[in-house]
């Protein structure tokens, strides 16, 4: 099982997310620079990971998708190749068109780090392969931009072809508006793409991949992910 994972100009959780794919495979994953325009043959899952790619200059994720190791992103999403964008990766694989949407300013302006409860609202694709249907996560998050925007359409699409992958929750699985740290629409923490192969997520789960961080609810993600695509 290969694994890679892309780095831009501030990049920060790249290395938290090469120790949760080390621990899941057994293998170092390669650290592909933004630069280079190809991906290396083989790799099975790709990783876009948080931090502040070029400084959220212009808007978080705008420059990064520009980048240009994003053509070859795009063929391999386009060649049925597994991608995690997490928190900045969600952003910037919004900006390169692999996912729907727009994340926007957290609603109350702040900057929010602190761990969330998210709800596993499909079993259907690898990424969460490892949960059970509607089971309560506890996951790390750390974001300024993190308020998921798409019109009404398009969040019906998401809905009804069950492209929600995890929603803010309380402890019981309600999605009410004290759960939802940043006013993202309809409690919305994760999506995935048509072919369910591209997941993108505001929350962290390589920040919870050991007991030493005080849990391990990220871990299965990883764990199950790369079990079910080795399969």
């Amino acid at each position: 099982m290969k694994t890679a994972i892309l780095v831009f100009p501030g990049s920060n959780c790249d290395r938290d997310l090469a120790v949760a794919f080390e621990r899941a495979t057994g293998e170092r994953p390669m650290m592909i620079w933004h630069k280079e325009t190809e991906l290396p043959a083989g790799i099975d899952v790709l990783g876009v990971p948080g931090g502040f790619s070029f400084g959220d200059y212009l808007r978080c994720g705008a420059i990064a998708a520009r980048s240009p190791i994003m053509g070859a992103v795009r063929d391999f999403a386009g060649r049925g190749g597994h991608v995690l964008g997490i928190c900045n990766g969600f952003q910037v694989l919004i900006e390169a068109g692999l996912l729907p949407g727009a994340l926007m300013r957290n609603q109350g302006l702040d900057y929010i780090c602190r761990d969330v409860l998210l709800k596993v609202e499909t079993t259907a694709c690898p990424f969460t392969h490892g949960y059970q249907l509607e089971e309560v996560l506890r996951i790390p998050i750390a974001h300024h931009d993190g308020n998921y925007f798409a019109d009404e359409a398009v969040l019906d699409q998401l809905e009804g072809e069950g492209r929600v992958a995890f929603r803010y929750t309380d402890a019981q699985g309600a999605s009410v508006a004290s759960a939802n740290p940043n006013g993202s629409a309809r409690n919305i923490a994760g999506i995935l793409s048509e072919n369910r192969r591209v997941l993108g997520m505001m929350p962290h789960p390589e920040r919870l991949c050991d007991a030493a961080q005080g849990g391990i609810d990220g871990a299965r993600m990883f764990s199950g992910m790369l079990a079910q695509i080795a399969a």
